[in-house]
């Protein structure tokens, strides 16, 4: 393991908006398509690889991300990729392609034109 420093102190940062809005005024957002069980299963599947801490991956959740259009949403950073997932079976790809191996889930990348 690398050790860490203050500009790389993870080698992966990952945020999933759990933002929620007012349902009964048309309003969508990422927590009405389960984002909290997605960080949630993301948080232990890194754990679970060993990948989890200072110098590696950090999972964390986030306010709006403002890119409602794509949700439910995450990011990974440094290399500020933005994923559209649907089910645990994309955060695992995420997980072990991207968090893992730093190889980019193509088919879930959030196109660039989506927004609010």
């Amino acid at each position: 393991m690398t050790t860490p420093t203050a500009q790389t102190y993870y080698k992966r940062h990952i945020f999933f908006c759990l933002n929620d809005r007012d349902k009964s005024k048309g309003e969508d957002a990422c927590a009405h398509h389960n984002a909290l069980d997605a960080f949630t299963h993301c948080k232990q599947a890194v754990k679970n690889a060993g990948l989890a801490g200072a110098g590696n991956v950090r999972v964390n959740k986030a306010g709006c991300l403002d890119r409602c259009a794509g949700g439910p949403i995450a990011v990974v950073y440094p290399e500020g990729v933005w994923y559209s997932y649907v089910d645990t079976h994309d955060i695992d790809e995420i997980v072990d392609s991207h968090l893992k191996n730093g190889t980019v889930v193509e088919r879930l990348v959030t196109p660039a034109d989506v927004g609010r």
